[in-house]
């Protein structure tokens, strides 16, 4: 329920289980963080889905189960964090719940236009994973992270790209061709070059203050 293709230094990871939303087991989290910690040679790695839904989050029988709460959403989204190379979420559809950690950890994020996005967790009656808040807040800042989380609103891809959950809207048959393009100059460059780039990324962002 996880493909993998290896092709010019680009990793796609699809997630591959559209008649479930997507919706991702215990099983499939581990591999996705398998996949993570042993793409620390990719150039670019690029996460997307298959069918109309990027992902429902955890499957609900999992998620009953402990899976809600388990630490390997925190393994994956460090996993991806931890990349040197860029990383993009190509977001084919709508994205929700623990799901929404993965993509907060890459480094780009580009959408189609039907997607909506949610984390409802107070309607839960869980936590989110505990890097998620603070990364999306880094994005968005801590008022609309808020109205996500504990407003438990669902917002439009155009009003993703306005808070800058999002960077672009891209159109759906473009949406792989449009990440790839987005790789091309790193996948070219020296690989020390993205790498310092992503460090004095993360450094400039403790000087800026986050807009709410």
């Amino acid at each position: 329920m996880i493909d993998l293709d290896r092709s010019d230094d680009i990793w796609t990871v699809t997630i591959n289980r559209p008649d479930k939303a997507n919706s991702l087991t215990h099983v499939m989290l581990s591999q996705l963080a398998d996949i993570m910690e042993g793409a620390q040679a990719a150039r670019a790695v690029i996460l997307t889905g298959q069918g109309k839904v990027f992902s429902a989050g955890a499957d609900l029988e999992e998620a009953r189960a402990g899976l809600a709460t388990s630490d390997v959403w925190e393994r994956l989204s460090g996993a991806i964090a931890a990349l040197p190379g860029l990383s993009i979420a190509a977001l084919n559809g709508t994205l929700a719940g623990g799901a929404m950690g993965m993509a907060l950890a890459c480094d780009l994020r580009i959408s189609v236009a039907r997607a909506k996005f949610f984390y409802p967790v107070m309607k839960l009656g869980f936590l989110p994973q505990p890097s998620d808040p603070a990364r999306m807040a880094a994005l968005i800042g801590p008022a609309r992270t808020k109205l996500i989380l504990m407003g438990g609103q669902k917002i439009t891809s155009e009003q993703a790209l306005a808070f800058g959950l999002i960077d672009q809207i891209v159109p759906d048959g473009d949406l792989l061709d449009h990440a790839k393009t987005l790789t091309a100059d790193t996948v070219t460059a020296p690989a020390e070059i993205a790498k310092g780039i992503k460090v004095m990324c993360a450094g400039s962002a403790l000087d800026v203050p986050n807009v709410g």
